[in-house]
Parts: structure tokens; sequence; C-alpha cells
């Protein structure tokens, strides 16, 4: 079998998307050697990301180019058995499409997206979704939704959940700290949030919870650190610290690659996940998978993802959300508690048994596209 993968995000910064499909690839590689796979990237340098085994082609990073003229030209050329792609596929292909649809955010809060990505998305991910022989989404929430809003059989839609990668495993508090202090000038304690900058993750929730928290525990000598992308929302996140009464406490990081955001993970007290709209939340498992507590939204996957190892609040209530943080940062039982149980949660989830469950998906795709040949030689004859 020969399997094509849509792999433009590696090596772009694209965060979850980026995430994703370089784990999947990773443990393609590992899984099945019997079967080739092509990876499409547009990065210089993407192909020295991907693990041995995988083939790199070059596609055009900008999206019209890419869907419209290069991804097509490569199908014609690799004649893959499929092509995997994440929320959009070529104009054009004659070979069947599997897509993973994280989530439908742009149908449900296109408000969290500037009007041209919501328009965009809307039409796209609708005619990829229609015409895929299979969609994969990670979790029973988002397999809900693309139901609700897609007249799809509901058989295509496959929940293959998301996953920690290997990296993100506890290390000592201190060393951590230590790291981040050197690499990126962030003392410490700090409370934790990992996201692009963006409406959606609800950084500004998190600010005026975290202000309350301190004007009402003094004592409390704790920063509140944002890891994430910049992006068009930044410049309102960033007047709304300034004029906050807790600026100097503040400190945002922008990207940081994945070996950095580990020693971040390690040198928090505190993970807060305050997002309003999540499909999966892979960073609430990352944050258990290095052995701290979490804190996290009580909507849309979130719940799904933490279970009862996260404490979960209205991400909408400030004062919900500042008790959460004052009950982990006073009560070290607790902070104890949701560490040791966010660590066995964490090992639940493995990109090993996602990556067989997607090539369970594959094969099954394969295998009808191989059916329908063999009846098309028939009828011929």
């Amino acid at each position: 079998m020969r399997f094509s993968v849509d792999a433009h995000s590696v090596g772009c910064h694209l965060t979850g998307n980026e995430v994703y499909i370089r784990n999947l690839l990773n443990e393609f590689a590992k899984l099945d050697r019997s079967s080739e796979f092509i990876a499409y990237v547009s990065k210089p340098d993407a192909g020295s990301r991907l693990p041995a085994g995988v083939a790199a082609r070059w596609v055009s990073q900008n999206p019209f180019r890419r869907l419209g003229m290069d991804l097509p030209l490569r199908l014609r050329e690799d004649r893959p058995d499929l092509l995997h792609v994440q929320y959009t596929g070529p104009l054009f292909s004659r070979v069947p499409l599997v897509v993973s649809v994280h989530d439908v955010s742009f149908l449900e809060f296109p408000q969290y997206f500037t009007r041209f990505r919501a328009s965009q998305l809307k039409l796209t991910v609708r005619q990829t979704a229609e015409r895929a022989a299979a969609i994969l989404t990670p979790s029973e929430f988002s397999r809900t939704a693309i139901l609700r809003h897609y007249r799809l059989d509901e058989r295509k839609v496959v929940v293959v959940h998301n996953a920690v990668a290997s990296e993100f495993r506890p290390i000592d508090r201190q060393t951590a700290q230590a790291a981040v202090l050197r690499k990126f000038g962030v003392p410490g304690p700090f409370v934790l949030m990992v996201g692009d900058l963006q409406p959606r993750k609800n950084h500004l929730g998190l600010l005026k919870a975290f202000e309350e928290v301190v004007r009402a525990h003094p004592h409390l000598k704790h920063r509140l650190v944002f890891v994430g992308k910049e992006t068009w929302y930044s410049k309102d996140l960033h007047r709304a610290v300034q004029q906050s009464g807790i600026a100097e406490r503040v400190y945002f990081t922008g990207f940081v690659e994945d070996a950095d955001l580990v020693e971040f993970y390690g040198a928090c007290d505190l993970f807060v996940f305050p997002s309003f709209y999540e499909g999966f939340g892979l960073p609430i498992l990352e944050a258990m998978a290095c052995g701290r507590a979490v804190a996290s939204s009580n909507t849309t996957a979130m719940p799904e993802v933490a279970d009862a190892a996260g404490l979960l609040f209205d991400p909408g209530s400030t004062e919900q959300m500042a008790r959460a943080i004052r009950d982990i940062l006073l009560d070290p039982e607790l902070r104890i508690r949701l560490e040791r149980l966010g660590s066995h949660r964490a090992s639940l989830f493995t990109w090993e048994r996602a990556a067989e469950r997607t090539l369970e998906v594959y094969a099954r795709v394969a295998g009808g596209k191989a059916k329908a040949m063999r009846a098309a030689v028939r009828t011929r004859v």
C-alpha cells in the first residue's frame, strides 16, 4: 500500500495540527514497514523532521496553490491508495480522501475567527467532508458536532483520540524552573497557560481570574505565563494586561518548541486551560503527563479528556476559575492528588494507539478502493 499525507504544517509552527500529523507519521514508520508513506511538506527543512522511511515531497505553503495545483499534481505522479488531509482536501483528487476534522468551532463559534477564515472553512470543510471516504475526529464531542452540522453516514465518522508524545514526562521542578529562567527570563513560581493567543482560548478570562486570586491572597508570589504563538488578537490581550493591576506578573513567551514546552510544564505549580471550545484539548494531557495539576474548562471535549483527573470550572465564570486556581495553589494535598491522577490519565492516551486506529481506517478505505477497481475491471470484461 502507498499512503500520502498532507503534512504541510510540519515546521510551520501550526501547533496542534503539526503535533498531530508529525506524531502519526513517527508511529506509522514504526508500525507498518510494508507500506510506503509519502508526506507532502512546505518548509525546506521539514524533511529532516520526518522519520526514516517517510518520503518527503514539496508542495507550496500557499493554500490556493497547494490545494488547487500542487497536491493534484503530486497525486497524479505518486498514485497513492489514499490521501490524508486535515480539514480541507485538494480541489481535485482521483484517490480516496481521509480527512481529520478536529472540531467545527468555525461553525459553532465563528466569532472566534476572522470573517474570511470562518467563511473559507465553512465552504471547504463541508466539501471535503462530503467527498471523504472517512472522517477522523479526536473526541465523541467532536463526532457528535460533525454529525449535527453535516448530513453524513455515521459510519464514516470515526473517533481516534489524540495522545501525548513520549518527550512529555515529569522532570524536577527546580531544574525546570532554572532552565525556564535561563532561557526565557521567566522566574518561578508561576501558573501556566498554553495556547495560541486567540479569543477562543480565553486568555482574558484567565487574566481576570488570576488578578482576583492575587488581590485576595497577596502573599502568593506566583506569576502568570502565557505560552503560545502571537496572532491577530495579540494586541488586544497585551493591552488588557497593561491595563490590569498585575502587568508585572504576566509573561508572554510566544511559540516554543516541544523541548522547551516540557520545561515550562515541569516548572509550573499549576496548569490552567480556560478555553471556551476544544475538539480535544491536548495541552491538558501534556501537562498531566509532565506530572502537573490541571484546572480546566468544563465545556465541549475538555471534560472527556480530563475526566476526574482535573479540577473543572465554567470558563465564563471568573469566580469559579479563581476558586479553582486558589484551591490548588493553597492546598498541597489537593495538588499532589491531582498530579497523581493526571499522570495515570495521560498514560491512557498514546500516539501508538492513535496510529494503529488510523492505519485501520486507511486499510478499510484502501481496501474499498481495491474492491471498486476490481468491480470496474469485471464490468469492462
